[in-house]
């Protein structure tokens, strides 16, 4: 297994095999061998930039709220490619948002939507919700993730603090699943409601069955006219 990207503190959420995940394919290149670890980063302080000054003023504006303490609503800190992610503990998220919209030492006003991500090996955690804030005010930019399991896809919505999320959770739900409490209207906004399953998972079959859509049936891959 490679090590050399690894920090202390990486969480190892799966490990991938082979080039492109191909198996059995007779590749004499050597990269059928390979085995690397699929990792999430933590970083520790001091963190760099504006981040440090966005911690310490979402802890102090947490207790000055009365609401959770800083190390009970944040998971970790991740510092990766110029850019900072707090891990939110799920129900703990609609008081981290309304937080850092409201006050001013941080004002991240608005909110470019949520998006879903798969992670079938991260036992208990297979389901993340990302969501990138900017702080029109201060010209700043950060991303909460929370994270739910297949078994109990849930994660409270943020439609009342950012009311433009309306349509990107209902596309999230629709794609990977996750079921966002709260919401006045989680239902499919891209497949029809009938759809059986979710397109953007990972373990959501790709080719090889007929689709539906619209009244129009396609056959699989292997069944399609062939001009060669």
């Amino acid at each position: 297994m490679t090590e050399h990207n690894r920090q202390a503190g990486d969480e190892v959420i799966g490990v991938r095999r082979g080039l492109f995940g191909v198996h059995g394919s007779g590749d004499t290149s050597g990269y059928g061998g390979l085995v690397e670890p699929v990792t999430l980063p933590a970083a520790a302080r001091p963190y760099g930039g504006y981040f440090d000054a966005v911690a310490d003023d979402l802890a102090t504006a947490l207790a000055d709220a009365g609401g959770p303490a800083y190390d009970a609503a944040i998971e970790k800190v991740e510092i990766h490619a110029g850019e900072m992610t707090l891990y939110v503990v799920a129900e703990h998220l609609p008081a981290v948002a309304l937080t850092l919209r409201n006050h001013p030492a941080l004002r991240f006003e608005l909110c470019l939507g949520v998006n879903g991500v798969h992670y079938p090996d991260d036992a208990g955690r297979e389901l993340h919700a990302v969501y990138p804030l900017a702080s029109i005010t201060h010209n700043r930019r950060l991303r909460l993730e929370v994270a739910a399991s297949d078994a109990d896809p849930h994660i409270p919505s943020l439609c009342d603090v950012y009311p433009t999320n309306d349509w990107h959770e209902r596309e999230t739900y629709d794609f990977f699943g996750i079921v966002f409490d709260g919401h006045r209207a989680l239902t499919r906004i891209e497949m029809p409601d009938d759809w059986v399953g979710h397109p953007q998972r990972k373990d959501y079959p790709l080719g090889g069955v007929p689709v539906e859509y619209k009244g129009t049936r396609i056959a699989p891959p292997d069944r399609r006219r062939s001009y060669s």
